[in-house]
This record gives C-alpha cells, structure tokens and sequence, in this order.
C-alpha cells in the first residue's frame, strides 16, 4: 500500500471536512492522535475546541451567531481508561457509554448511523487507541450511506495491531468538495509519521490545512510506557 505524505494529502484536497489521523511516533516511543474541523458554513466556522477534563469538546466562538448545535457542538475526545477515543461527532459518548458497559467499539458503533444531513449524509468516523503493557493498538470506523443512497448504511471497521513506528492512518469524512459532498471511500489511507515533536507535527497539521476551511486541530502525544500524554489545540477564531 502506497505511503502517503500528509501534507501533501492535507494541501492537495480543498475540503477533506473532519479528518483523524492516529499512528505511532517516529521513534516509537509515541501513540499520536490528531483531529481537525472544517467548515464552509458560517455556523460551521463558528467553533473552537476547549479542553475538557482530559478531552476536548467544540464550543461556539461567538454564541450570538449560532444558529443550530445539532451536529456542530460535541465531545470529539474522551478517555475512558488507557483508552483514547476520537471522533467527528457525538458518537463519541456512545463508545464511551457502551464500553464502559462492556460492549465493543464495534458493538458501540452499530447503534449509531451516519449524519441526518441530507443531502450531504456526513460519514461518522471514529478512531480508538488502546493502551496496555507498555504497547497500543488502535482502530478506525467509518459509517457512511450507500454512495449517497441514505436507505443503506454501511458501517466498516478497521484495526490495527502492533502499529509501525513512524506509520499512521489517515481517515476523513469527505473525498473533496463538492455538491452533494463526496463520502470517503476505502480503507484509511497509510501515512508516514514524520520525526517530528508535537509542536512540529501540529505546525505541519495546520499549514497544510485549506485556509479558507480549516476551524480547529487537536494533537496529542501519548507516552506508549507511561500513559503520560501532551495536548495541542489551534483555533483559527481567536
């Protein structure tokens, strides 16, 4: 499979809409987690991500011009556990919910169905890092309308054991812009990790991001051994 640089993946698509890159660091020492908003709407770009408690969640930047949560204002990152969860929208309280009652990110993910945002019927990806005896393993899910047909959905996950250093996986909710919007389509795209620090790795993240779409990005670095981890936010509203 053809290793992508991300940068290039990032400057080359106008609108890759909501994006999770999960990977292990160059040296190997690292699980790396990344999510970035984009937006074409002003509701859309009216957002910034605030911690929350060791998550994030998005909140409105100027609340007099919010016009409709539904969809825009959740928790994309919650821990539960050695467990990292990452994702585009409020399923990330269903994964948290159900595994924390037993079920599987799998099980977790089949009472959920894509965006009732016809006629664009958003994907719904989701990412999970597990960490345990000084390794990780993670996986990525997408849930999506059949091409664009919201009477099937089509729910596909991924898992990645033993990650290579300096490799990751990169899934987004849209191919391009477009009218209707593009579903991503196949397997996460593999992506090299450079060797960088998390302030270099957020810098190149966000350069790379359209200008014009970028909203938000969070990274963060979890020590593989310790559990110990570093967080990085950027807003484009300040």
């Amino acid at each position: 499979m053809k290793m992508f640089d991300i940068s290039k993946l990032l400057s080359d698509n106008a609108y890759p809409g909501r994006g999770i890159i999960i990977g292990k660091s160059k040296d190997g020492k690292n699980a790396v987690a990344a999510y970035f908003i984009m937006g074409r709407s002003v509701n859309s770009r009216n957002r910034v991500f605030v911690e929350d408690g060791e998550g994030i969640r998005t909140q409105a930047f100027d609340s007099s011009k919010l016009t409709d949560p539904h969809l825009i204002i959740y928790s994309p990152v919650r821990v539960l556990g050695n467990k990292t969860i990452v994702t585009n929208g409020d399923q990330t309280d269903t994964i948290y919910e159900l595994m924390d009652k037993q079920q599987t990110f799998e099980q977790s993910l089949r009472t959920r169905e894509f965006e009732d945002d016809a006629p664009n019927f958003t994907p719904r990806i989701s990412g999970i890092i597990h960490r345990e005896n000084g390794s990780f393993n993670f996986a990525m899910s997408i849930i999506k309308s059949a091409n664009g047909n919201p009477e099937s959905c089509e729910r596909h996950t991924f898992t990645f054991s033993n990650p290579l250093s300096g490799q990751g996986r990169f899934i987004h909710t849209y191919m391009g812009d477009g009218n209707p919007l593009p579903s991503f389509e196949g397997e996460p795209e593999l992506v090299e990790m450079p060797d960088l620090d998390i302030n270099a790795y957020t810098e190149l993240l966000w350069n790379s991001l359209n200008n014009d779409n970028k909203v938000s990005l969070f990274v963060r670095y979890i020590d593989i051994e310790s559990g110990k981890y570093e967080t990085k936010i950027v807003n484009k509203n300040k």
